[in-house]
């Protein structure tokens, strides 16, 4: 029976609303019960093989330090130092949007956090200072999606499990091209702002600088630990999750003393939720991706593009438009992990990094991430301000066109992705 009913099963169900997990494991299912001859027993072995792999163990620890760091008002004190960093210039608070999403995406992992931390303090603030609603609804929401390209990233961390590479080189990788992103938001902001004559604030001091870079400190130096750890070999990625998420509580609890005790079983049942939520669109995922690889659907893909002489261009070109449809409708972990196996011979063959590969893809998880009808940052933003879903979309729609930009720009200069990995590995 033809593979094809796999894809029209799962595409039916999703049309019907059902939860994309669910969607994964039902198509999965069916097709292993009506078109082969293997036991459903292996849907069930599959499901809990998943949970074994050691590399996933990073999701639920880097959530929990989102969760501490988003309670404990790291975010306040990292927007209080933006601010004072580029306050000064036209459209200075959206500015300060932008970097504060940066530092936040570094130490969270997470894109809706960030929107969250950082958007539920600025969008009103900027509101109040004469910003227009929807020109900073736009700047956070699209700058919020830096938390999955900015390392660390748990896209990253499920890409990499799903081709057996490497999650540190991937969280390296990621560093210049989250950069790059960062500085053509802030470039686009700036010239939008100063065009329309936003409202800009009097410069503070480089007293009040290096003050607020005291309160930010202990919140900055989680980026160090986390990435210098890892390239310092001190402690796998997996570890430096768990070192992260005892730091990120030590700091919440005891150093800037934002939350108390009392504050700890609601962040630790928030976690719960939503490493479960995520735990379970992977496991049901790996299960789709393994009835692939059984009906050898990536090895005859793989094999067809060969035959079809497909330059490395052309390809990588084919795996963007792929992935922009993809990301209308699915799950940034759902997506890699269906996709990335199918991909990564045909890289491989074509002479292309797996390293540079992932990050293409994670960039445009990205860009989904602000793309309807399932990009989540949109919710997150119209949840935020009280906006339609359609008025989100179309105040980030001038930014989404920077993200397309720096996507191309990460395409074809594999320089971005690859360069700090050749130079630390």
């Amino acid at each position: 029976m033809s593979i094809a009913l796999l894809f029209i099963g799962l595409i039916v169900l999703l049309l019907c609303g059902v939860p994309i997990a669910i969607s994964l494991g039902l198509s999965s299912l069916a097709y292993v019960m009506l078109a082969t001859d293997d036991s459903p027993i292996i849907i069930a072995q599959k499901l809990f093989d998943t949970m074994e792999h050691t590399t996933l163990l990073a999701i639920p620890f880097f959530i929990l330090s989102s969760n501490f760091l988003t309670t404990g008002g790291v975010s306040a004190r990292l927007i209080d130092f933006a601010k004072s960093l580029v306050g000064w210039m036209h459209g200075g608070l959206a500015l300060a949007g932008v970097v504060s999403c940066m530092f936040f995406a570094a130490i969270s992992g997470s894109s809706p956090a960030t929107v969250v931390a950082i958007g539920s303090i600025l969008i009103p603030g900027m509101i109040k200072a004469g910003y227009d609603q929807r020109y900073a609804v736009g700047v956070i929401a699209t700058a919020g999606s830096m938390g999955i390209l900015i390392p660390p990233s748990i896209p990253m961390i499920v890409y990499a499990d799903a081709v057996e590479e490497s999650v540190g080189k991937m969280f390296i990788a990621g560093i210049l091209p989250g950069i790059l992103m960062g500085v053509l938001l802030l470039l686009a902001t700036w010239l939008v702002a100063r065009h329309k004559k936003m409202p800009r604030h009097e410069w503070q001091g480089a007293r009040y600088m290096f003050k607020s870079l005291g309160r930010a400190f202990s919140g900055l130096l989680l980026i160090g630990i986390v990435v210098g750890g890892i390239y310092g070999g001190i402690f796998t990625p997996t570890e430096a999750a768990a070192v992260a998420a005892v730091y990120s509580a030590f700091i919440a609890l005891f150093v800037h003393k934002d939350m108390g005790f009392k504050d700890i079983p609601k962040v630790m049942l928030d976690s719960a939720k939503m490493t479960a939520i995520i735990m379970f669109i992977i496991a049901c995922a790996m299960i789709f991706a393994h009835v692939l690889t059984e009906q050898q659907v990536p090895q005859n893909l793989a094999r067809a593009v060969i035959e079809q002489k497909l330059s490395p261009w052309s390809f990588l070109l084919l795996v963007n438009v792929i992935l922009w449809f993809a990301g209308d409708f699915m799950e940034p972990s759902s997506i890699l992990l269906i996709l990335a196996p199918l991909f990564h011979p045909i890289a491989l063959s074509l002479g292309i990094d797996p390293i540079h590969l992932g990050i293409i893809m994670t960039t445009n998880m990205e860009v989904g991430m602000i793309t309807p009808p399932v990009g989540l940052n949109l919710y997150v933003a119209a949840g935020l301000t009280g906006m339609s879903l359609g008025a989100v979309t179309r105040a980030a729609l001038p930014w989404m066109l920077v993200l397309i930009l720096a996507l191309v720009l990460i395409t074809y200069i594999p320089w971005f992705s690859l360069y700090l990995v050749h130079v630390l590995y």
